[in-house]
């Protein structure tokens, strides 16, 4: 399996902490972390499996971090990369817009010419509407470390589990 890029915020508790428990499934040297605050396009473009994790912020937006990314990832080719992604939400909190910022983020990573690999089923989530949704699937592994913190670590497990068949 080549090197994966792990791209999101060092500085959101939640995200960091889902992006670690990621990355422990991973051999340690096999995952590369890297702060979506600061990252340069030739850092993402670098990869050829991508990881990308982001909450989902008031109505259904990207994070200040994310959003301030968007116009110089829309720029870039992707085409040969598998990009992977995981969205932090509160089901119950903002049952409208659940997980939306990974949708966005799959739109954007396809439009460039990437492969959204890692698709995860909405069973066992209530929520009303996902900008994330795709069918009866997320575009990536969606996490409520809210309202289902015990369930974490299970999810994130089993979604590896599955996206390593993906990422050659």
């Amino acid at each position: 399996m080549k090197k994966i890029g792990l791209f999101y915020s060092f500085n959101t508790h939640r995200t960091s902490k889902v992006a670690r428990l990621v990355a422990d499934q991973f051999p340690a040297d096999m995952v590369d972390h890297i702060n979506i605050e600061e990252v340069k396009p030739e850092q993402f473009l670098a990869y050829e499996n991508i990881l990308m994790g982001s909450a989902t912020w008031f109505e259904g937006e990207l994070p200040n971090h994310w959003d301030e990314f968007v116009p110089t990832l829309e720029d870039l080719a992707l085409q040969g990369k598998k990009i992977a992604l995981f969205g932090l939400g509160n089901q119950e909190a903002y049952p409208f817009h659940f997980g939306d910022a990974i949708g966005t983020l799959a739109e954007i990573v396809s439009k460039c010419g990437a492969t959204v690999v890692g698709e995860w089923p909405a069973e066992g989530y209530v929520f009303k509407t996902s900008g994330a949704l795709r069918g009866s699937n997320f575009v990536g592994l969606m996490v409520d470390d809210e309202s289902q913190p015990e369930q974490t670590e299970a999810r994130v497990k089993a979604w590896v589990a599955q996206l390593k068949k993906s990422f050659k």
